[in-house]
């Protein structure tokens, strides 16, 4: 119906193709003046020429360059369903920013800056948040916007309320010791990674973003609020990329309309007195995740159930659940994060830094843990191992005199030493802190601040 023109010298009709649209497959409907005929295609074939020469199938017109005397595209403002392949892409070249009357967050009645020593873990928050909309009615996602911190406008009906259709990631910018100008991000294509994953997990559309264009709307909140970013070693501006359908009907169905937003809180040393070994228990009915669902995903769904049974366990006197799962009670995860444990094999034969594996598709892959897992590998020490461990191997492993030491990791504390776990009524006791945890949370935090020379991409400047 909705018809876009192509203009085309009649000489050129029988040599040459406007690939992927042969022009045998047009229909001539006018005759010009010029020795012009023009040609009319529907609109998904307009739409993918113009995608072809990267201009969009809204309002503009593209030379194709074919000839001398080239050929116009004109496309019509009229709009259409795009499908899966037509979804306009995040494009960080048409990100705008409306800045705060003041950047310290007093015009809105918003607190100030606060004294570094004084920042709790997300309860205060920058002056300035990004956000992208989806709208599949528009042909996909729509310009980033950086704009003062608000409130969300959501309708009740949004389905993300009432579905659960919200994924999120956690990521961190920081100032470089020597330089406070030089900013940094700690491998966000890995976040970028994982929030794609999350988002197709969920069938969300527009999942196939481009990571690069995405870190760059990032990098520019993170520009905007430098001055947010607390001085020193352990303070950093914590980022929380998040995507939520807005989907105003209700009905279980894949949503038309998400929003993406980017909201970022300064944060202070996770350990400002130094290291605080945590207690767990693996004595719990509940399950964190299992194989075919949504565990290796960061979605809200995994969070909220986890409420009840760390209130339980606080009870009891331990900080956190020590997941397990199966009739073999293999370890998945410590509380939100990767775990890790450090042995002496069995047998004889050196050691081993062994996490459990990702395969199962339970375990969410950490930014961290992979880190952890890359780093050890380049020192050579020992074995670094992705395998299945159990509560029994743990057990056994304190009983011979072979349980090391054992952490969690993630992006909050980077790392968390493990002193007990209770298990089946009884607590394993793990020596804490160990020198291989600190030695990690050493050298990853020098990475992270550029003390320390890193692998190319870990510790992005912007």
């Amino acid at each position: 119906h909705y018809g876009h023109a192509i203009s085309q010298p009649d000489s050129l009709r029988s040599t040459r193709r406007l690939s992927p649209v042969r022009l045998s497959r047009l229909k001539p409907c006018t005759a010009g003046a010029d020795h012009t005929t023009t040609y009319t295609l529907s609109c998904r074939k307009a739409y993918s020429l113009a995608t072809m020469f990267s201009v969009s199938h809204r309002a503009i017109t593209s030379n194709l360059f074919l000839s001398r005397r080239p050929p116009i595209i004109t496309s019509s403002n009229a709009s259409f369903p795009p499908t899966a392949s037509m979804i306009r892409p995040i494009s960080s070249s048409i990100l705008t920013t409306t800045l705060s009357s003041n950047n310290d967050g007093s015009n809105n009645d918003r607190p100030k800056i606060p004294n570094k020593e004084d920042l709790q873990f997300g309860k205060t928050f920058s002056s300035h948040m990004l956000q992208i909309p989806y709208a599949k009615g528009k042909g996909g996602w729509q310009a980033p916007e950086i704009m003062p911190y608000q409130e969300l406008k959501l309708s009740p009906a949004a389905s993300s309320l009432h579905y659960g259709l919200e994924c999120f990631e956690g990521m961190k910018a920081y100032k470089s010791l020597s330089n406070p100008n030089d900013l940094r991000l700690f491998r966000p294509e890995l976040n970028m990674k994982r929030l794609k994953n999350s988002m197709e997990r969920l069938s969300m559309p527009g999942y196939d973003f481009e990571p690069q264009e995405l870190i760059e709307c990032i990098a520019e909140l993170v520009r905007v609020d430098k001055d947010w970013i607390p001085d020193g070693e352990g303070y950093s501006l914590y980022i929380r990329p998040t995507v939520i359908s807005t989907h105003p009907y209700l009905g279980v169905a894949t949503p038309d309309d998400l929003l993406l937003f980017v909201i970022t809180c300064p944060v202070g040393p996770y350990y400002p007195s130094g290291f605080a070994p945590v207690r767990l228990t693996a004595d719990t009915s509940y399950v964190r995740a299992w194989p075919g669902g949504t565990g290796g995903s960061k979605v809200g769904g995994n969070y909220a159930p986890t409420m009840k049974p760390a209130q339980e366990a606080a009870q009891r006197g331990y900080s956190q659940i020590l997941w397990v799962f199966g009739e073999e009670e293999e370890v998945t995860e410590v509380g939100a994060m990767n775990v890790f444990f450090f042995l002496e094999k069995k047998g004889g034969g050196g050691r081993e830094l062994v996490t459990p594996p990702l395969t199962r598709g339970d375990i969410l892959p950490g930014v961290t843990r992979q880190s952890i897992i890359e780093l050890t590998n380049t020192w050579g020490e020992f074995d670094v191992v992705e395998r299945s461990i159990t509560m029994p191997e743990i057990h056994e492993a304190e009983l011979e005199g072979r349980l090391i030491e054992a952490f969690g990791a993630g992006t909050a504390a980077v790392v968390t030493p493990i002193s007990h776990i209770q298990y089946h009524g009884r607590d394993i006791k793990i020596p804490a802190t160990g020198d291989l945890t600190r030695r990690i949370f050493s050298d990853l935090m020098g990475i992270q601040y550029g003390r320390i020379e890193v692998p190319a991409g870990w510790s992005v400047k912007i």
